[in-house]
């Protein structure tokens, strides 16, 4: 579940005030609105990365309004799946195990597992440098989901990819989210992905959330 109750979201001039959402355990949930509607500020604050100046965040681990980010058991993978640069690809997606002390032979199962899911065994002594856009978003989605989070957020996570590797990443997400069994908040501007993916779709504009038809 992923829960916003009466939200108060303030960045520099920008505020978004009472917003109310709800996406059910195990759902997919896809937010749409223009750009500068706030949605990444609302993803970001579900993530814990903006500060909330009032109401309610609520997650499968409880009310999670004041807690820090790494606390929240969430998988989130930013715009073009930001990696980091030094790292390779297997040391990426054991690190979110890892800072929470996996013991070093269930991390090297989970990356190996990882790496099968999302068909980048032969990349994973590569850095990031060099690798393709979808590339890069398979690796940020198993890096996202590598701690097995409950939940997942997902900021245009195919805006920069081609028509063919879109294509290719929306197979991999479905059988991410599926197998296993993960409640996921989707940023997009595009109805055809809302179409694709969504259980439940939000349109954030002029500050409000409401909820629409699954186009």
């Amino acid at each position: 579940m992923i829960e916003l109750r009466d939200v108060t979201i303030e960045a520099g001039t920008f505020r978004l005030e009472g917003i109310s959402l709800k996406v059910p355990s195990g759902a997919y949930g896809v937010l749409m609105g223009r750009t500068g509607s706030g949605k990444t500020t609302l993803l970001e604050a579900v993530c814990g990365l903006r500060w909330v100046r009032s109401g309610q965040i609520l997650l499968p681990v409880g009310d999670v309004t004041d807690w820090a980010p790494g606390k929240r058991e969430i998988g989130f993978v930013p715009q073009e799946g930001t990696l980091f640069p030094t790292k390779t690809v297997r040391e990426q997606l054991g690190f979110g195990p890892r800072i929470r002390r996996w013991e070093e032979a269930r991390i090297q199962e989970r990356v190996e597992e990882l790496a099968a899911m999302l068909g980048i065994e032969p990349l994973l002594d590569r850095k990031p440098e060099g690798l393709s856009g979808g590339e890069r978003q398979r690796v940020a989605l198993g890096r996202a989901i590598a701690a097995r989070p409950p939940v997942l957020c997902l900021d245009e996570p195919l805006s920069a990819l081609d028509e063919g590797t879109r294509e290719e990443m929306v197979g991999v997400i479905q059988r991410v989210v599926r197998e296993h069994g993960i409640t996921v908040l989707h940023i997009t501007h595009s109805r055809e992905e809302a179409k694709t993916f969504a259980d439940r779709v939000f349109l954030l504009e002029h500050g409000k959330v409401n909820v629409l038809e699954k186009p």
